[in-house]
């Protein structure tokens, strides 16, 4: 009959709507991440229902199944164990593979921990991005930073909590002047907000915590210094381009020598 992607909570089992909670009594299947955790939820809200694994490991074999069920008439619901399934959990496959056979497919939103994570952080977020995990080797960890360093936005990203306090040292290290928030157990009991410039969060977290964590990060607030630095390095490229540089090229290597991001010395050269 149809595919029906819920959002759970992620942490406070309170934080579910009514329409997923409507889905989840009506379907044939629910297809979850771990069936304990599941069958808790549906305990707390009194829902009886059939569950089936869906995980990493074997989402290709269960989405042929699956996909045998929808085309008899089945309803299927599909959770994750927090949040919305498809988003840095199983659950893209499947709906990729619904879509190309024309089984129609639904999406009911909920409770999101990148986006709670993003306003009570206190940044501002007229944009964002999100990074999933971050990487576990510090190379990558440094090169991702590297690309982040030209994004004028907010990022939010994901971290296991023993990895928390070395990661955060090579972002304080690698993006000088940015601040943060850590986020830890969002809607539950005992959530934590800790906030500010990323040496500081970094001496903060030196032990790991417990509990899940949400990492936002975003470039600091512009001072009248970091302006007139903006303004120096614009003005180095423009120089080096009425040399014969190519702007891009001149802005790349600005951009390394003052740590001004790449495309405000870029704009700042026009």
């Amino acid at each position: 009959m149809s595919l029906a992607v819920c959002a759970t909570p992620i942490g406070n089992l309170s934080d579910i709507t009514l329409r997923v909670l409507e889905e989840l009594r009506a379907a044939d299947l629910v297809l979850c991440e771990d069936t304990r955790r599941t069958r808790i939820l549906l305990d707390r809200h009194g829902i009886e229902a059939r569950l089936l694994s869906y995980q990493r490991h074997n989402e290709a074999a269960r989405a042929e199944e699956v996909l045998a069920r929808l085309a008899r008439g089945e309803r299927v619901a599909l959770v994750s164990d927090a949040g919305l399934p498809g988003v840095n959990d199983p659950g893209a496959r499947l709906v990729r593979a619904a879509v190309a056979v024309g089984e129609p497919v639904t999406v009911l939103p909920g409770p999101s921990a990148v986006e709670t994570a993003l306003v009570v952080s206190g940044v501002e977020a007229a944009r964002y991005q999100f990074v999933g995990f971050l990487p576990r080797r510090e190379t990558q960890l440094r090169e991702l930073a590297r690309e982040l360093a030209s994004w004028a936005g907010a990022v939010v990203a994901f971290e296991s909590p023993r990895r928390l306090g070395a990661s955060l040292r090579v972002l304080a290290e690698a993006l000088p002047g940015w601040e943060g928030a850590v986020c830890r157990e969002l809607t539950k009991r005992f959530e934590e907000v800790v906030r500010g410039p990323l040496p500081e969060l970094a001496g903060r977290f030196g032990e790991p915590p417990r509990g899940e964590i949400t990492l936002v990060l975003a470039p600091g607030r512009r001072t009248a210094s970091a302006s007139q630095g903006v303004e120096a390095a614009g003005a180095a490229v423009a120089e080096l381009v009425e040399a014969g540089a190519a702007r891009r090229a001149a802005a790349e290597v600005v951009s390394r020598l003052t740590g001004v991001p790449r495309n405000e010395v870029y704009r700042g050269s026009l």
